[in-house]
């Protein structure tokens, strides 16, 4: 994909569990698409899934490899610009956020020199996070982020913000030091239409016993995200 010269290249990153991913979690891309294009001078090159590694530990997590081609698949069959960057899930140590904007930095920015525009010269790319407003909230709570942390994502990378059902990005952002002094950097994305489905819903709905009708629908659910029934 060639630049156009008078744009800022674009590669924006989402960091999660995936356990499953959920078309929630495909539509957030959009929606920051959307809101890109339409109120910034950015130029979207590339979206990200970056899932966790299995050393997160978080309870109903699936193998890291099924959780990469559950997203590999997603990606394939609903987008010609998303992919999915399997470092982070291969990593035998829980990864930082932080850490995960720093890789695609390199990989991006150090070792591809960035991206060709239309005149034929190397721009250096901006690289952001994409995150849920429940993420984004999280990150005032004691002992889940570390202050240098939060400075080095939102300082050197900025944010995409979608609004989830019940979160008030704008006001935990007044609330928040570092947020508040990166606010510059922070693109809040407001939902028209709020969707609240989310990973720990689909494996509850999964294991959960259901009516029959209710299992087909869920088995089919299955086979489209092609969920291990296993796990």
């Amino acid at each position: 994909m060639r630049l156009d010269d008078t744009k800022i290249p674009l590669v924006i990153v989402a960091c999660g569990s995936y356990s499953p991913i959920t078309y929630l979690h495909l539509r957030m891309f959009e929606m920051a698409a959307d809101a890109v294009n339409e109120s910034t001078n950015y130029e979207i090159m590339g979206g990200f899934f970056s899932p966790v590694s299995d050393c997160y530990l978080k309870p109903g997590l699936v193998a890291g490899r099924h959780r990469v081609r559950m997203c590999e698949l997603a990606c394939e069959r609903t987008s010609n610009w998303l992919m999915v960057d399997a470092w982070e899930a291969l990593q035998p140590d829980y990864s930082p956020t932080a850490l995960v904007l720093d890789h695609f930095e390199e990989e991006i920015n150090g070792k591809l020199s960035g991206v060709r525009t239309q005149k034929g010269e190397k721009r250096k790319c901006k690289i952001m996070l994409l995150a849920g407003g429940d993420l984004i909230t999280s990150m005032g709570e004691p002992g889940v982020w570390a202050d240098e942390d939060l400075q080095h994502i939102l300082g050197r990378y900025g944010c995409l913000i979608v609004e989830r059902t019940g979160s008030d990005v704008w006001g935990f952002l007044l609330s928040h030091d570092i947020l508040y002094r990166n606010r510059k950097d922070i693109v809040v994305i407001k939902q028209l239409i709020y969707n609240d489905i989310s990973s720990t819903k689909v494996r509850y709905t999964i294991s959960s016993p259901l009516e029959s009708a209710d299992r087909k629908v869920v088995r089919s659910a299955r086979d489209v995200n092609q969920i291990p029934s296993s796990q």
